[in-house]
């Protein structure tokens, strides 16, 4: 009986270091400075940033904002060019459309973004990239600490890629959903 214990203990401490030894799909070193080189492209673009351009404000759910902007554009972006998704996440007490249309920097919260790189990026996810900035930028993180760049969440039961896999069309994005 000692035996088959001792055998479970070092097949699961095998199984557990191999889990470990996986990279990881988020919050790593190269999905951070992508983060960083794509805001700066997003603010020469005016897509985020100072005096960005304004679309029509809707009405959201978590867990983007109660207030939400959305920016659906084809890019080149570092030899990639696909779709970028762009959603300015605005949240407040009693917010409304109209608090952000006259004040959209006091609600800013988040900015959330979707771009679809070239193949072999993830390729069982539509090659999407993911990242949470915060409204001036720096790269937020999930309660763990890790920080929200890249395949954001791949293979957990909840995050960016289990929700957008659920969009019609398997596109990813839910906003296309209304034309169906």
């Amino acid at each position: 009986m000692k035996f088959k214990s001792m055998t479970a203990l070092v097949a699961s401490a095998a199984i557990s270091c191999a889990v470990y030894a996986e990279p990881m799909p988020f919050g790593d070193p190269e999905s951070l400075s992508y983060a960083k080189d794509l805001w700066s492209f997003m603010e020469r673009k005016r897509l985020v940033g100072i005096d960005p351009i304004i679309t029509r404000p809707y009405k959201g759910m978590a867990p983007h904002g109660m207030i939400l902007e959305l920016l659906e554009l084809p890019v080149t972006f570092k030899g990639s060019t696909g779709n970028l998704v762009v959603k300015r996440n605005y949240g407040g007490e009693g917010l409304t459309i109209d608090d952000v249309i006259n004040s959209p920097d006091q609600y800013l919260k988040a900015v959330t973004i979707m771009f679809q790189r070239d193949s072999g990026y993830d390729e069982e996810n539509n090659n999407w990239y993911y990242v949470k900035y915060a409204a001036n930028g720096t790269v937020l993180s999930n309660p763990k600490g890790v920080k929200l760049a890249g395949r954001v969440a791949k293979g957990m039961p909840t995050g960016c890629i289990s929700c957008h896999a659920a969009a019609e069309g398997g596109d990813y994005i839910f906003n296309h959903d209304r034309y169906k």
